[in-house]
């Protein structure tokens, strides 16, 4: 005996003979959970009804609804339109009646009489079918899964470092418009995350030498489409109150596979406290200022 535990048939046929001759055929041979209707209607209402049905095996002549209109009705809902259908019928009659049968979702047919054989073959190969589905999606979803907790912890571990490093960055969308920022860079500006979010950078940044914060946006902004990233810079940061802060600052464009530029990336290192040693276009830190 063949064991499906688990599975579900579900077998239609308007005559209670038949579905008794189709239920012993079926018991004989395999263990599996066997559902019956005695009409296309009452199919419909138990395989809506039921969970889990796995295959239907439907009589072709039924009074009132017969087997087609009942594929039919069956493949136009989202709970039973995937359940996979064999037609039972005395023939074939024609290659429409065929066509037919197949256009309304037939997956086969089986012939009466029924041959025991044949008809325990056809639900084992697709009983067999559908486990080789459910171990593809199983482990389908298992490689979803880990590769969700891989991201997961990518992201944790990167958000640990942007949150935990001592320099402050700033992301920008191509428009110079702050998009994200971290802990060291608030702290320096004394703004909010929710006050620098859609900020211009002009707002808050100023080269050395310029007057007015924000005139560099025509400067740099263009070196970064043109090469994707400039050295170190003095600059200053304009905290909330005023305040300019001495600042080491460089930037880098990051770009699609277009060429077009997605973020510009802004790390800037307080030189608070901090002097030049006499090659300042190296800009190296020597020494704390002296008091």
């Amino acid at each position: 005996m063949k064991r499906y535990p688990g599975f579900k048939l579900l077998i239609v046929d308007d005559h209670e003979h038949n579905l008794f001759t189709l239920r012993t055929l079926i018991r004989k041979y395999m263990d599996v959970t066997i559902l019956e209707a005695t009409s296309g209607r009452r199919a419909l209402e138990i395989a809506l009804r039921e969970p889990g049905i796995d295959l239907i095996i439907l009589d072709v002549q039924m009074p009132e609804m017969d087997g087609f209109q009942t594929a039919s009705l069956l493949k136009v809902r989202k709970k039973t339109r995937d359940i996979p259908i064999i037609f039972l019928t005395a023939a074939f009659k024609t290659e429409e009646f065929q066509q037919k049968g197949y256009a309304v979702g037939a997956v086969d047919y089986l012939l009466k009489p029924i041959d025991d054989i044949q008809l325990i073959n056809k639900i084992s190969t697709y009983f067999r079918l559908i486990e080789k589905e459910r171990d593809l999606n199983r482990i389908l979803e298992e490689r979803v899964a880990e590769r969700t907790r891989e991201l997961d912890q990518a992201k944790r571990y990167l958000e640990n470092i942007i949150r935990y490093m001592g320099e402050a960055l700033l992301v920008l969308d191509p428009e110079g418009r702050i998009k994200l920022t971290n802990p060291a860079a608030r702290r320096m500006l004394d703004y909010s995350e929710e006050d620098l979010l859609g900020m211009s950078i002009g707002d808050v940044f100023e080269e050395e030498g310029d007057e007015v914060a924000g005139a560099f946006m025509g400067t740099w902004l263009e070196a970064l489409i043109r090469v994707g990233a400039l050295s170190q810079i003095d600059a200053r940061f304009i905290a909330k109150d005023g305040r300019r802060v001495p600042i080491l600052f460089s930037r880098t464009a990051i770009k699609n596979s277009d060429g077009e530029i997605t973020d510009i990336i802004c790390i800037a290192k307080d030189m608070t406290g901090f002097i030049r040693c006499d090659d300042a276009e190296q800009g190296v830190v020597t020494a704390p200022a002296e008091d």
